[in-house]
């Protein structure tokens, strides 16, 4: 893990001088929000750390890990919708602006999916292999649900505890009516698809790389 903390550690400085760069040239400190994004998602990698030390603890430790984990691990994925942000007009080339979204993104997607094979690891401790594999898929659909409730209703990781009731509200009406909320279960199902295939891709590609052929 070592290096992979260390290519962590380069990419974020990466992406700092961009932003850096960005605000220097524009005048503007528009995209700096990357930053606080990337340090969001940075979190559930943190706390991902903390798995294998947890598998003797007590179970009642273990959920609090778990579901702290759970509840920041969206703001790892969501940096990706951030492309969004490529269709606002500036006066920073949109090469630069596509470059710095883009490495942001793709630093949020390997946080996330390293803190999930973490969860993995974790979890292959308590469970028969079969029920792991049926569990990934599972985090990765509410992972990308918070995305959605992120991205487009504007709520928070805070705000199970500043406004628990209101997004439970929220959230019980997209599941009691889920054909009037049939786009909102579109783009959550769509970003499940995307998110796990890209996870599973890139557990396959130690083999590929391994592959002489």
């Amino acid at each position: 893990m070592r290096s992979f903390n260390r290519l962590l550690a380069i990419f974020f400085m990466f992406i700092a001088a961009l932003i850096a760069a960005r605000i220097i040239y524009s005048g503007s400190i528009r995209y700096i929000f990357m930053s606080w994004n990337i340090f969001l998602g940075w979190i559930p990698y943190v706390l991902s750390c903390f798995f294998v030390d947890y598998i003797n603890k007590a179970k009642w430790k273990q959920l609090i890990l778990f579901f702290t984990w759970m509840l920041f691990f969206p703001n790892a994925l969501y940096i990706v919708t951030d492309l969004i942000h490529l269709d606002e007009s500036t006066n920073v080339p949109l090469w630069f602006d596509a470059i710095l979204i883009f490495a942001s993104s793709f630093v949020g997607l390997m946080m996330a999916f390293v803190s999930l094979r973490k969860l993995e690891f974790m979890l292959a401790g308590i469970f028969k292999k079969r029920t792991v594999n049926y569990l990934i898929p599972v985090f990765i659909f509410l992972g990308s649900f918070g995305v959605y409730l992120g991205r487009f209703q504007r709520w928070n990781s805070w705000d199970i505890l500043h406004a628990p009731f209101s997004l439970a509200l929220d959230i019980a009406g997209y599941i009691i009516s889920p054909v009037d909320n049939i786009k909102t279960w579109a783009i959550i199902i769509i970003l499940t698809a995307l998110y796990s295939l890209l996870y599973f891709f890139i557990k396959v590609l130690p083999v590929a790389f391994a592959d002489k052929k």
